[in-house]
């Protein structure tokens, strides 16, 4: 009873909430808004962008009366079903159209200039006809006509000449595009004051289409990181995840000023300058271009991901004599298979990405932003809103505007970034933070707390970036621990990226006798973490291995292991005993790459423990290899094997004296990082190891 009163009371305290929400949108942005609802039910039916549908909407439902509502939604009906056209039924309006002289149309508009005749002329997409002149006032007035297309509303006039057989009989009254063709970005800032945070956040979901209710805190601020590319110039975001979560959803639909590329197959010309023609391509003319399923991404031509990369760095390219500048953010979005956490061991975040992308940490270092789709909630009806929400072409054209301001650099006054960031990552960092700050606080009022919410899921969203790249390119990206410093408190604060864990492979405090940890080049070639355990029982000095499989380079390296201590024993200590005992060793991959056959030396440490009770020193990773007759055999990639000592949850390291020449070739700081133990021989790391001096 008393869950259901809780439950009911929760359910009132939203309702009441969401009333004084829309009190204040009808006060501050009247005849901007609409009933999401009402979107929703007649998209359903018919096939249009939902633009062209709010627009309609907003014109005749824009009221609280549901009988005005009710008509209005009548009105919005028989105008779809009149003059909205289907591709099927081209042939019947254009009949229409003939019959009664004049005929208006809902449909897609493209101009061209046609430099013979001197004249503009359009094209219409679902009606299927093409060369109807058009006044040069409209391109001129709206050049997106010229640049790919809009929809609009068109006044049809049907007049057959019979002097003149050539002339087109449909000519152009009138037209109307279906997007707002002014915007006083002042009113939103001051409309924005009457909000708080939280009700801002739940606005902008509404407007494209996603009920806040129904989400956390952090799915919330991931789908809002989704409307970055809209309002940063030269942004590049890439979002993997599992199917049905919306992910190209706001780029197809919800925004006019985006444009989807579908099934990946691009041309530079196409997608950037048409030598031929002397055209600019799509990302001169549209505000984002997303490309839809990341593995189908393919150029015809062999330059086009350097021209790609050399685009997203610099927001420029050069084709044939000149450079060609140009504002159009990327967005990659694609399907994870498998889930994140086999990936995260076996290969990157990136894997989706066709082989010349996916593993080029040039190019994936261009990238600004990682979103996780994997947290997203794949979305059912109730997950849509049926509440007041903007006109999506007046979020679109506000959002649209307020590309043209910086807000990059508010952040210096309050904080200042950690060492580890480099160039790049700074640029990215400072981008998403500027656009965030425009999303939910586009009047420029934001309190200090406010605003390291935002540095925190930046900084996130760029070290999960950093993070797979240091995975592909190793040394070259060690450093991940991005942070940020107070300027007043001069307190540093490090952000993790959730999927990496906190959970370290390596616990704190003192193991079991017998458990070592060690770090190596597995099977796959990737350098990761392996555990040993061990259990010793009266017997007649047999030894098993467990967790290796068949491998024999693996079996002969732990073999080396117990002969050397068959041989050694003595010098180590009087109360190991190889003949009247039987030990038994379990090897674990700890990261799925791969068992390594450096294992000789691990495995004496993991003996001599076991067999004198003693465990090893605390966070201790075992480094380095011995041969049957104790030389030392120095690490391989020292840097990269230190790092993911570091990454596991090392805090000590045992190192072969013959590797401390390599030290030079490791960060200083990443040195720093440990207590690093040096051992001359077999014995002495057998001592190192268990701490005795």
């Amino acid at each position: 009873m008393d869950a259901y009163m809780t439950n009911n009371g929760l359910n009132d305290e939203v309702a009441s909430g969401n009333d004084e929400i829309n009190r204040k949108l009808r006060t501050n942005f009247d005849g901007k808004i609409v009933r999401k609802d009402l979107t929703k039910s007649i998209k359903e039916g018919a096939n249009v962008p939902i633009y062209v549908l709010e627009f309609l909407l907003g014109q005749y439902c824009n009221s609280e009366d549901s009988s005005i509502i009710e008509e209005g939604v009548k009105n919005v009906k028989r105008i779809l079903a009149d003059n909205y056209v289907r591709p099927d039924e081209a042939e019947k309006i254009k009949s229409l159209l003939r019959q009664k002289g004049s005929y208006t149309v809902i449909d897609r508009i493209t101009v061209h200039l046609n430099i013979k005749k001197d004249t503009y002329e359009a094209e219409f997409s679902n009606l299927g006809i093409k060369n109807i002149p058009i006044s040069e006032d409209y391109p001129s007035k709206f050049d997106r006509l010229l640049c790919g297309g809009i929809w609009c509303i068109i006044q049809l006039e049907y007049i057959y000449n019979e002097e003149d057989k050539n002339a087109s009989p449909i000519l152009i009254r009138k037209l109307t595009p279906i997007q707002m063709p002014h915007i006083d970005i002042n009113e939103l800032k001051e409309g924005r004051k009457a909000f708080t945070k939280e009700e801002w956040i739940t606005i902008l979901l509404r407007s494209i289409g996603m009920e806040a209710d129904e989400l956390n805190e952090r799915e919330k601020w991931l789908l809002v990181a989704r409307m970055l590319p809209l309002v940063e110039n030269n942004f590049n975001l890439c979002e993997l995840g599992p199917r049905s979560t919306g992910k190209s959803h706001l780029y197809k639909e919800i925004s006019p000023n985006s444009i989807l590329v579908s099934g990946g197959q691009t041309t530079v010309a196409n997608l950037f300058y048409n030598m031929g023609r002397k055209t600019v391509g799509l990302v001169g003319l549209w505000d984002c271009v997303a490309f839809d399923e990341v593995a189908g991404i393919n150029f015809k031509d062999k330059d086009g991901i350097q021209i790609m990369k050399d685009y997203m760095a610099s927001g420029s390219f050069a084709r044939g004599k000149e450079e060609k500048v140009a504002s159009a953010s990327m967005v990659f979005v694609g399907n994870i298979n498998q889930s994140v956490d086999v990936l995260l061991k076996t290969s990157s975040l990136f894997d989706p990405f066709p082989d010349e992308m996916g593993t080029d940490t040039a190019f994936l270092d261009r990238m600004h932003c990682y979103v996780p789709g994997w947290e997203i909630p794949k979305f059912r009806p109730h997950h849509f809103t049926n509440d007041y929400g903007f006109i999506t072409d007046y979020l679109a054209e506000f959002i649209r505007e307020l590309r043209k301001e910086q807000y990059g650099d508010v952040f210096d006054k309050y904080f200042r970034l950690g060492k580890n960031l480099n160039q790049r990552d700074t640029i990215a960092v400072r981008k998403m933070v500027g656009g965030f700050l425009k999303l939910l606080y586009p009047n420029g009022e934001f309190t200090k707390e406010q605003l390291e919410e935002i540095l925190q899921i930046s900084l996130e969203m760029r070290r999960r970036v950093k993070e797979q790249l240091k995975k592909l390119g190793g040394m070259e990206f060690y450093d991940v621990n991005f942070s940020y410093i107070d300027n007043e408190t001069f307190e540093e604060k490090f952000v993790s990226v959730p999927e990496q864990g906190g959970g370290k492979l390596i616990p704190e405090g003192m193991p079991n006798p017998g458990q070592v940890y060690t770090v190596a080049q597995g099977k796959s070639g990737m350098i990761g973490a392996f555990c040993l355990e061990s259990q010793m029982l009266p017997g007649n000095g047999k030894f098993e291995k467990t967790g290796l499989g068949n491998d024999s380079k693996c079996r002969e390296a732990t073999n080396t292991a117990y002969n050397f201590l068959k041989a050694n024993a003595m010098r180590i200590s009087g109360s190991i005993s190889t003949t009247l005992k039987n030990y038994i060793v379990n090897y674990q991959d700890l990261q799925g790459i791969g068992m390594t056959d450096k294992l000789a030396l691990p495995t004496l440490i993991a003996l001599c423990s076991i067999a004198l009770g003693k465990p090893t020193t605390s966070s201790l990773v075992v480094l380095g290899e011995i041969s049957i007759g104790g030389t030392m055999i120095k690490v391989d990639e020292l840097a990269n094997s230190l790092q993911v000592c570091l990454d596991s949850g090392a805090k000590k390291v045992l190192l072969p004296m013959t590797s401390a020449q390599d030290l030079a070739t490791v960060p200083s700081d990443l040195i720093g990082s440990f207590n690093i133990i040096f051992y001359s021989s077999a014995e002495d790391a057998v001592f190192k190891a268990l701490g005795v001096e």
